[in-house]
C-alpha cells in the first residue's frame, strides 16, 4: 500500500499539451535546433518536408498575400485619384454655367460619360426665380410627387437600390421600366428641396449599403450652385 502511495503520478502527454507548451515557449527550437531538421510534415504533393521548409513556404505565401493586398490598395488609391479629378472637372463645369438649362446639360452629360450613369435627372420642388431660368427640372413647390421622396428628403442622406414604380416614372418617364437600380440624393436650399437621381440598367450597379459620400458631396455642391436660381417658398 505504502509503495503505491509513494509511486509518482504519471501524466499522459497529449497533442494539446505539446501544442500549449510550444505556444508558451516559442524559443524552444532555439534551444534544440537539431529537432527542426528532424521533424517532417506531410505535404500536398505527398513528399514529407521539414518544419523549416514548411515555415519558409508559409512565409512565402504570407508575402504573396501581402503583395496582393498592396496592389489592391494601390489600385484603390489610383481609382480615388481619378474620381477626384473627374469630380473636380465636373465642379468647374457646373460653376461656369450661366443658366440652369446649361448647368443641367453639363451635369447629365458628365454623369453619363464619366460616372457610368445610364440616366441622370434633377427634380426641384420649387419655382425658378425668373422666367428666363425656367427648365423642365422645376416641378413646382406644390408638386404632389414630392411625397414620393419624403423619407429621402427628411433623412437628407442619399439612398441606393431599386426605386418604386411611381418614383421611377416621375423621374425618368418612358425609360423608367428599363432602369434596375438607382442612387438618389436630396437637394436643398433656402426654402426649397429637390432630388438628384442617377440610374443604371444594371441591378447591381447601385446596391443598398454602398458608399454614397461622393454623391452626397455632389448634391451639396449642386444645391449651392442652384440656390440663386431657385425661388424660396
Amino acid at each position: 500500500m505504502s509503495a503505491q502511495k509513494n509511486k509518482p503520478a504519471t501524466t499522459t502527454v497529449t497533442e494539446s499539451i505539446v501544442a500549449t507548451y510550444l505556444e508558451h515557449h516559442p524559443d524552444f527550437f532555439n534551444k534544440y535546433p537539431a529537432l527542426l531538421t528532424g521533424l517532417e510534415l506531410p505535404h500536398e504533393s505527398g513528399r514529407a518536408v521539414s518544419l523549416v521548409e514548411r515555415q519558409v513556404a508559409l512565409l512565402r505565401e504570407q508575402n504573396r498575400q501581402t503583395q496582393r493586398r498592396l496592389h489592391e490598395l494601390i489600385e484603390i488609391a489610383r481609382q480615388n485619384e481619378d474620381l477626384a479629378r473627374r469630380l473636380h472637372g465636373l465642379t468647374l463645369g457646373l460653376m461656369a454655367a450661366d443658366r440652369p438649362a446649361a448647368l443641367f446639360q453639363i451635369l447629365y452629360e458628365e454623369l453619363r460619360q464619366n460616372f457610368q450613369a445610364d440616366q441622370a435627372v434633377v427634380r426641384l420642388f420649387a419655382e425658378p426665380t425668373e422666367a428666363p431660368h425656367a427648365a423642365p427640372e422645376f416641378a413646382g413647390g406644390e408638386a404632389d410627387q414630392q411625397a414620393l421622396f419624403k423619407v429621402i428628403l427628411a433623412k437628407r442622406q442619399p439612398l441606393c437600390g431599386p426605386l418604386h414604380a411611381r418614383q421611377r416614372t416621375f423621374l425618368f418617364g418612358a425609360e423608367a421600366d428599363d432602369l434596375a437600380s438607382a442612387i438618389v440624393a436630396p437637394l436643398s436650399g433656402v426654402g426649397w428641396s429637390g432630388i438628384l437621381a442617377i440610374a443604371s440598367l444594371d441591378a447591381e450597379r447601385f446596391r443598398p449599403g454602398m458608399g454614397v459620400e461622393l454623391l452626397a458631396n455632389l448634391a451639396e455642391l449642386l444645391s449651392l450652385i442652384l440656390n440663386p436660381w431657385v425661388k424660396a417658398a
